[in-house]
């Protein structure tokens, strides 16, 4: 199976201008995107990593921490059209592309290669991982949404096969007879879902060409696409284990918060990871 892990890096971010080239501790926000994504493709056969932008100077920045690049057209309206145009331009076509986000620098490796092997033991159309929250970090994201009741995506779907029922800001599913079920169990029901998505070419090529659909607008929800054409996305459970958790970079203070949460917990890569990649 070839594979294709593809980072959207847009220079001219509306909320962060130049976000892909900022630092954190050290180290440009893509750089640490495209050295997690080595530590995940080490071992596999058939893996490239590419970069996905608009920008002459991301491609330079490419070139110096030497990864591959491509250039895509400006007007592009989101990071998986920018993905799909790096796929229309390769020549050696891959079976699976994962769109690793190029803003999201405490992505783990192993949930990248998580989707990989399953993927690789039963091709899909679509595939994302999906965390389950314990009781605490339940009530953290329901006191979350008080104040910005936009954050955090919940993920219902089969336990068994991963098929994907729905996904929503809201958080989902309800649940009766709570207080029996935090005696059974230090986890709750409830998944949060990771905003990391892989394809199989076709859907991808399929994907971009779909008008938004009627849910997608109403939730803000790429992935929601997907379900109401019809298609199948699988959501695979991963585990923190501990580590340092946030979702994307939009701000300076993200960027704070991302060094912060370093210092805490310390770097996803060893020295000697950095020194293998």
């Amino acid at each position: 199976m070839k594979t294709a892990i593809i980072i959207p890096a847009r220079y001219a971010s509306s909320r962060l201008p130049g976000k892909p080239l900022l630092k954190i501790q050290g180290q440009t926000l893509l750089q640490r995107v495209v050295r997690l994504s080595q530590k995940a493709a080490q071992g596999l056969t058939d893996v490239s990593i590419l970069v996905a932008t608009e920008d002459n100077r991301i491609l330079k920045h490419c070139d110096e921490i030497g990864v591959n690049a491509c250039l895509t057209s400006a007007d592009l309206p989101t990071g998986t059209d920018r993905v799909a145009d790096v796929v229309r331009q390769m020549q050696d076509k891959p079976d699976f592309i994962l769109n690793m986000q190029g803003d999201a620098p405490l992505t783990p490796p192993d949930f990248l290669q998580a989707l990989i092997s399953s993927f690789s033991a039963a091709p899909c159309d679509a595939i994302t991982p999906v965390t389950q929250l314990t009781w605490t970090q339940l009530d953290q994201l329901r006191q979350h949404k008080l104040t910005t009741p936009f954050s955090g995506t919940t993920a219902v779907f089969d336990e068994k096969t991963g098929h994907a029922f729905w996904f929503s800001k809201m958080i989902l599913p309800a649940i009766r007879h709570e207080e029996i079920l935090r005696k059974q169990s230090d986890h709750s029901p409830i998944f949060r879902h990771i905003g990391l998505y892989g394809y199989s070419r076709q859907t991808l090529e399929q994907y971009v060409k779909l008008p938004e659909s009627r849910f997608e607008k109403l939730e803000g929800l790429e992935q929601l696409r997907l379900l109401e054409y019809g298609y199948t996305l699988r959501c695979v459970p991963v585990d923190f284990k501990g580590r340092a958790n946030m979702s994307g970079i939009d701000s300076p203070q993200d960027i704070a918060r991302a060094e912060a949460l370093i210092s805490q917990h310390g770097e996803l890569l060893s020295e000697n990871d950095k020194k293998e990649i």
